[in-house]
């Protein structure tokens, strides 16, 4: 088996974005509750982590400190005087209690895993409480404060690794995407929902990079209702070729479940056995992988599809029904019945067309600007 690592802690329960916010912190309890459920929290060798808080100097590594004092003025749950011209206010980005705390915590927990995979203690980790994508140097976006994502790929580059981020949340990897749009040591690849319909409103193919970076920035947009048998011949006709003329060291992961055909903020029409399949290849073309979560709003979906990406990264095959153990929780959460994996609900014969046609047009178009960068 391989060497892994879980990185997860019950503190993530004490913070609330606030009750109308489509964030919960309770997504993440429910999938570790299913990860235990399925023995997947006790497995030979495996390490399970509690992240320290990052260290404002950590956070400092791609935030700048007129924000972070801001966020740590925020704390209070009280928002400051110019807490707008940071991106913080009513709307995605609320202030709430110990909102600088679950920040800190959040980078801690990416950090520490880029630390075990950099040192070698792991081949692979996984912390499903990062992957904030959205957030910017000095501004919070799209329900993210703290971009634990950037900060994990600048531990890993400080290490010496060569890195590649790939990025399957529904929402653009902007954040990401800006830290290292001229650096050509750092592969981003973000498939996505397209940018005119969806915040946050990039990821166009044009976005390629600039200066020594142009090509090393890679989006590949999604028409609404993309179902498997779309996305996964687009996944392997972009992601692995590219991942294979990079090289990376590493691969950085973003597992964002809200491609998922039930999300309520996103119009994709992918199931749990597309999100495992991409996993799965990914984990095939990387010695070492850091695995974070991102977004995810049907809690029931986010559940099933990290604990199978976590079965994924220790060669595990799950039953398709879910443990007897998890049964209050099937209850309490309203699950409709015990499978794993969704059954098939294929996608009107009248947009299948065309949403095919959009894809391809995307995929030849990287095939155009990107793929000569690599020699392909």
């Amino acid at each position: 088996m391989p060497k892994t690592a879980i990185l997860y802690s019950d503190a993530y329960t004490r913070f609330d974005y606030g009750p109308q916010h489509p964030l919960r912190m309770e997504r993440l309890g429910l999938t570790w509750r299913l990860m235990e459920a399925y023995g997947l929290t006790t497995l030979p060798g495996m390490l399970v982590r509690e992240p320290e808080p990052a260290d404002e100097a950590q956070i400092a590594e791609f935030h700048s400190r007129a924000y972070l004092e801001v966020l740590k003025v925020s704390d209070s749950g009280r928002p400051p005087a110019r807490a707008s011209l940071f991106g913080l206010g009513p709307g995605d980005n609320p202030v709430f209690a110990g909102l600088w705390q679950a920040a800190r915590l959040v980078a801690g927990g990416s950090l520490d895993a880029a630390d075990l995979v950099a040192r070698g203690d792991v081949d692979r980790a996984f912390h499903f409480a990062g992957g904030l994508h959205h957030a910017m140097p000095a501004r919070a976006s799209g329900f993210c404060y703290v971009n634990d994502a950037v900060l994990a790929i600048l531990r890993l580059r400080a290490r010496g690794l060569r890195v590649a981020y790939v990025d399957i949340d529904a929402h653009h990897g902007d954040g990401v995407q800006h830290a290292f749009y001229g650096d050509p040591s750092v592969l981003t690849i973000s498939t996505h929902e397209r940018g005119d319909r969806l915040f946050p409103g990039t990821g166009f193919v044009e976005e390629s990079g600039e200066g020594k970076g142009v090509g090393y920035s890679v989006n590949l947009p999604l028409e609404a209702f993309t179902d498997p048998d779309t996305y996964l011949p687009a996944f392997e006709a972009v992601v692995p070729p590219l991942l294979e003329a990079f090289r990376p060291d590493v691969v950085v992961l973003q597992l964002g479940v809200d491609a998922h055909r039930t999300d309520p903020l996103t119009h994709l029409a992918l199931d749990v056995q597309t999100f495992a399949a991409a996993v799965k290849r990914v984990v095939e073309l990387t010695p070492r992988l850091v695995a974070l979560g991102g977004g995810g709003y049907d809690l029931r979906n986010v559940a099933r599809a990290w604990t199978v990406a976590w079965a994924v990264m220790n060669d595990i095959e799950l039953s398709p029904q879910m443990p007897a153990a998890f049964e209050p929780d099937l209850k309490r959460y309203g699950f409709s019945c015990r499978d794993l994996w969704d059954p098939p609900d294929p996608i009107p014969g009248h947009l299948a067309e065309p949403v095919r046609v959009y894809v391809d047009r995307q995929i030849e178009a990287v095939r155009r600007l990107i793929f000569p960068v690599f020699h392909l």
